[in-house]
């Protein structure tokens, strides 16, 4: 990943219409080249960004396996799993926004001020 490219990660300062771009536009896909096709023969989630991403956002063990197997057999098609998650982080991303707000200097002061360590052994 580059630095220098704002497209070449989702940063958690994106608003909610970056984040649908980035994964839209830039995630590579490991679905097939026609609608037909893929829905032939499947995609492939070992390929697939947005599924791997989802390995890490989707906490339900059950659901991310019911996925994996839909875009797989062809049943859910890139598009799909895109949108799952777009969902999943503009939650993570907006949440984290929502509590940075509420930060305050006293909080930030209170984390920053130097103190004794104790240490019982």
């Amino acid at each position: 990943m580059s630095a220098s490219d704002p497209n070449s990660a989702i940063f958690l300062t994106d608003t909610e219409k970056q984040i649908k771009k980035k994964i839209n536009k830039y995630a590579y896909s490991g679905g097939r080249d026609t609608v037909e096709e893929h829905q032939e023969k499947g995609g492939d989630c070992s390929v697939d960004i947005a599924f791997q991403y989802l390995t890490y956002f989707e906490e339900n063990d059950e659901e991310l396996e019911k996925i994996r197997q839909d875009y797989s057999s062809g049943a859910m098609l890139s598009g799909e799993i895109k949108k799952i998650l777009i969902e999943k982080l503009t939650r993570v991303v907006l949440g984290h926004q929502t509590s940075k707000k509420s930060i305050t200097e006293d909080i930030v002061r209170g984390f920053m001020t130097p103190r004794q360590l104790v240490i019982d052994f």
